[in-house]
């Protein structure tokens, strides 16, 4: 599987990637919990033409490799509309200035977010040639009921049929995909039956995203009409975390849970309400470290002859916070689990950084 990792976990070195914000460009609608232009901090105003113009994406180009360092590859990125949406003159415009600075070195591929239904013959034809390095669909659920009531304007169907293009058709392409949790008729059950369908498409990664309330969205005002109710940021994390361990074990790299963090959106005029979090994947990946955690020392201590024990866990200093947790929340947790067990924590550069390296010692 391709891995194309960030904060939220990595597997290898992630590329440069030179990011492009086209807040809605090619919606044939909003969406009831979209609000672009907050998450991506650009006004919808701004335009195609002006954001992506091919003077301003060479100008950008220019400013991001100074700080490429040590980062073999360098891909130029268009999130936040919808890229295979825009008229034709537009895609040919951009993938025209994209293949002149991949022809001249300066970046490796091409990479952008669509909607499944805009995943056609004719549309992988038009990109056909140009060095499109990685396609993301904004699958937000497989639950045609949750679908609808998000006001989504596709079905799981599209999803699929994407799929099975994307592969057929356009088989070097990477092919991501984006999931949604705490949608609109959405519950735990849809949840996890959205991302066994999508293990089972095959992705070479994913994003999931708690669906936070948007100033400016439909579901801000369903919010503020008693129609719609957020998740906690507790039970979010809990439903990520058994969502995170369906597509680990089907070895897809879970790229990001949670959304970038901003100025605006720690905002409270503009992030009104839901499970946001600036560090929400840490969050998931804590409680992750917290049950591995448990489960070896249930195990270690079932071995013990005396109630009173000692403890030593070894972890990777890269992981050192992910097992303490958030504020040292999973230390406090342990010690009242297991009141008569010590603890000790080292950090030994030889383990691996995941949750699978810890070592549980006596001592």
């Amino acid at each position: 599987m391709t891995s194309t990792p960030d904060s939220s976990g990595s597997k290898s070195s992630p590329p440069l990637i030179i990011p492009f914000f086209i807040p809605h460009a090619g919606c044939p609608h909003q969406c009831a919990f979209c609000n672009q232009s907050i998450i991506t901090n650009k006004s919808q105003n701004s335009g195609i033409t002006a954001t992506c113009s091919s003077e301003d994406i060479n100008r950008t180009v220019k400013e991001f490799l100074a700080y490429r360092g040590s980062r073999q590859k360098v891909e130029l990125a268009f999130f936040g509309g919808n890229f295979l949406g825009l008229n034709e003159p537009e895609i040919k415009s951009i993938l025209q200035t994209g293949q002149k600075l991949f022809n001249e070195g300066k970046i490796d591929g091409i990479r952008f977010s669509t909607r499944p239904d805009t995943i056609t013959k004719r549309t992988l034809d038009l990109i056909t040639g140009y060095p499109v390095s990685t396609i993301e669909i904004g699958v937000q659920s497989m639950d045609n009921h949750v679908l609808r009531k998000s006001q989504r304007g596709h079905s799981s169907e599209n999803t699929v049929r994407a799929a099975e293009l994307l592969k057929d058709y356009t088989p070097n392409i990477s092919m991501g995909m984006q999931m949604m949790v705490g949608l609109p008729g959405d519950n735990d059950a849809t949840a996890i039956n959205t991302a066994e369908r999508i293990a089972g498409l095959e992705p070479d990664f994913i994003r999931i995203y708690p669906l936070v309330v948007l100033e400016g969205s439909m579901i801000a005002r369903w919010f503020r009409q008693g129609k719609y109710y957020p998740m906690s940021l507790k039970e979010s994390v809990n439903l990520v975390k058994k969502i995170f361990l369906i597509f680990e074990q089907n070895d897809i790299d879970v790229i990001r849970m949670g959304l970038q963090s901003s100025d605006i959106m720690q905002d409270e005029s503009m992030m009104i309400a839901g499970p946001w979090h600036p560090a929400f994947g840490h969050l998931v990946h804590s409680e992750l470290f917290f049950d591995h955690v448990v489960e070896i020392i249930q195990k270690k201590l079932s071995t013990s002859f005396s109630d009173a024990t000692h403890l030593k866990l070894a972890v990777h200093p890269s992981s050192i916070s992910r097992l303490q947790g958030n504020r040292k929340e999973n230390i406090k947790r342990l010690e009242t689990m297991f009141p008569s067990t010590t603890f000790q924590i080292i950090t030994d550069k030889a383990l691996d950084r995941s949750r699978h390296g810890i070592n549980v010692n006596f001592f």
